[in-house]
């Protein structure tokens, strides 16, 4: 059997989603974070080169990368990035939900790094909480309160199903048992 293959078939490869990020805005109350980013995967080499070219403007040029390995399973030495590399280096000391940025002009930025599983309505409450200037939650303590603060909302949605669905008038499996609603009919009171 003879297998033909192209190799000047052009490939068309999408364009890179945009990095979702949110960052503080510039005042002189600093806090323990910078902002809050949420890659949609664990893969750092496909994740980081969206990320910094999306801060280059912002924060100058990134030349290192640190992270806690609790959540990247592979961690990279260098990340190519638009006209350069950015080394990358990880601590076990480094808080595991923290990213940490360094520019070559001496900077560095702190972002918490949302989980690429969390629901868009737990990543939009985080994003906001991490871009408050002058915060002085952690990355930890955020994602601890957003875990407490999510069970309620999805408590308090579950009670409103509940309420809105009928209530006792349902049957255990879910289904309407017949119940009437409103004033009973005038033939029922003679």
């Amino acid at each position: 059997m003879t297998i033909t293959v192209d190799s000047t078939a052009v490939r068309v490869l999408a364009p890179p989603l945009p990095a979702r990020l949110s960052l503080t805005p510039k005042t002189t109350l600093a806090g323990q974070l910078d902002g809050a980013w949420w890659p949609r995967s664990r893969n750092l080499d496909a994740e980081l080169p969206t990320l910094l070219d999306a801060l280059d403007e912002t924060w100058g040029r990134i030349t290192r990368v640190t992270v806690n390995p609790t959540h990247w399973p592979v961690i990279p030495h260098r990340v190519p990035v638009t006209g350069h590399a950015v080394h990358v280096g990880w601590f076990i000391e480094q808080d595991p939900d923290k990213l940490i940025l360094l520019s070559r002009r001496g900077g560095r930025w702190d972002l918490l790094v949302i989980p690429p599983e969390a629901e868009p309505a737990a990543a939009a409450r985080l994003m906001s909480a991490a871009a408050i200037p002058g915060s002085v939650l952690t990355a930890g303590a955020l994602l601890t309160a957003e875990a407490v603060t999510g069970s309620a909302v999805e408590a308090r949605g579950r009670e409103d199903a509940w309420e809105t669905e009928g209530g006792a008038c349902m049957s255990p499996f879910g289904y309407p048992m017949g119940c009437r609603f409103g004033p009973p009919s005038t033939d029922t009171w003679r």
